[in-house]
């Protein structure tokens, strides 16, 4: 039963809701202790469906990534430093699912601030979520936790997350869900703790599409709150529309250094679709590098206020503040934590920020150009979500950052130009599940949510 059945049941009497909800969080405690996707679950939530709205949402148990603030729940985007944060208010996107009756059931398992690509990056002393398929596999990071759920749980659920530059897409990948990631400005980003602001966006992560549509409908739209909230026309993501559309599919995609059944899967899927093949040069030689420059530099800046002071951990002030500042990120903050602050910072300082920095931001525009000349021809592009089915955990200790960040391939470029993308499940290698991403134009969700349902 997807999201959509259940609630309309719900609304008729014919599900109890608070039996629903002990099941839920019963279950998810079962699989919790196994596979450790959340941080922080509401075991009373039951008592809180009492005085639901009938909305879009009725009764509906939804996770949220630690990312986001939930009002008095502890909300610390999976990180050590920020340990003991309880929000005073909600977040606009928390705050639109309880106006529509939606139960927050907890808060899901993620790297530290988003910094990673296999949630292996986790706060110090948490426990790494561990991939539904197979124990000894990652789920995909950074929003591990919520993929994995959302695979795992037999109940009725949808998971709320974050993507910076492929956040969502990957886990969703690996575990075999849908995780759809809005174009940059169409979803609030009120109440999300930062990790690179021109860059991260609160998506979505569900077993069936139309379990997307129907979020995407409730939390999609302006808000004065975020300034960066673009205020265009907001689509009926539920209706179906059927309408022929111009694919392409990327050629530096399904080549060298892709596995060959995630290929494989891909053409499979697309069945008796016709596509053509098509180009992104730019993208694929400079969008990893490009990212991480941008992306490190703003989460240097975004992490400064975390000096032990009014953000974040306290220490003893027993010394110059330097030195104090020093002391209590060196204890608080990861080590790949640490690694993006140093890039980062490096990357913006006076001598460097030119040949670095500015740089990267020129490349930026020249890579959603490249993007912007193929959307003139076609409605979408495809590739693989990921190069290759969810590593071993051994296999990920052998990385080095390096090989680690060039994870992120196939998603750096469209997070980077901010457009709407769309992983859906694409079948299976040596028992694991690979994706096949759905890229569209700027705010054309509505043609990638029509054409996933064409392709399911």
């Amino acid at each position: 039963m997807n999201s959509i059945d259940y609630i309309k049941l719900a609304k008729k009497g014919e599900i109890d809701v608070i039996k629903n909800t002990k099941e839920t969080i019963n279950e998810i405690k079962k699989i919790d202790k196994d596979y450790n996707y959340f941080l922080i679950l509401d075991d009373k939530l039951d008592k809180k469906t009492t005085k639901l709205k009938k909305g879009k949402l009725y009764g509906l148990p939804i996770s949220i990534k630690d990312c986001l603030c939930v009002k008095d729940m502890e909300s610390k985007a999976g990180s050590k430093i920020l340990e003991g944060y309880d929000p005073v208010f909600d977040s606009t996107v928390v705050k639109k699912i309880r106006d529509e009756g939606g139960l927050i059931a907890g808060k899901t398992s993620q790297d530290v601030f988003g910094f990673g690509s296999f949630n292996t990056n986790v706060g110090i002393g948490y426990k790494i979520p561990k991939n539904p398929f197979d124990k000894n596999r990652a789920t995909g990071g950074s929003s591990g936790g919520a993929a994995g759920i959302t695979q795992k749980l037999s109940k009725p659920h949808i998971a709320i997350s974050e993507s910076t530059g492929g956040s969502i897409a990957c886990p969703a990948s690996y575990c075999g869900v849908y995780g759809f990631t809005p174009t940059y400005g169409l979803v609030s980003r009120y109440g999300l703790l930062d990790y690179a602001n021109s860059m991260d966006k609160i998506g979505i992560m569900a077993k069936d599409i139309e379990d997307v549509a129907l979020m995407l409908q409730v939390i999609a739209g302006h808000d004065d709150k975020d300034s960066t909230s673009s205020n265009v026309k907001i689509h009926n993501y539920t209706k179906q529309e059927k309408s022929k559309f111009k694919v392409a599919v990327i050629k530096e995609s399904i080549g060298k250094g892709v596995e060959k059944e995630v290929i494989d899967n891909l053409k499979e899927k697309l069945g008796d679709i016709k596509y053509d093949l098509v180009s992104l040069p730019l993208t694929f030689k400079y969008s990893i590098q490009t990212y991480y420059l941008i992306s490190m530099s703003e989460a240097s800046t975004n992490l400064a206020k975390l000096c032990g002071m009014r953000y974040g951990q306290h220490g003893k002030l027993e010394e110059e503040f330097n030195e104090y500042f020093s002391k209590v990120r060196s204890k608080y903050f990861s080590k790949e934590a640490k690694r993006r602050i140093i890039l980062g910072t490096f990357a913006r300082m006076s001598g460097y920020r030119d040949a670095f920095y500015i740089k990267a931001l020129k490349v930026r525009t020249k890579i959603i150009e490249e993007y912007k000349k193929l959307f003139s021809k076609y409605d979408l592009l495809v590739t693989p979500t990921m190069p290759n089915i969810a590593p071993k955990f051994s296999e990920i200790n052998k990385m080095t950052p390096l090989q680690n960040y060039m994870m992120d391939i196939m998603t750096a470029g469209p997070n980077l130009a901010g457009f709407p993308h769309l992983s859906i499940p694409s079948g299976f290698s040596n028992e694991m599940p690979t994706g096949l991403m759905i890229v569209a134009n700027h705010f054309n969700e509505k043609n990638m949510i029509d054409f996933a349902r064409e392709i399911k």
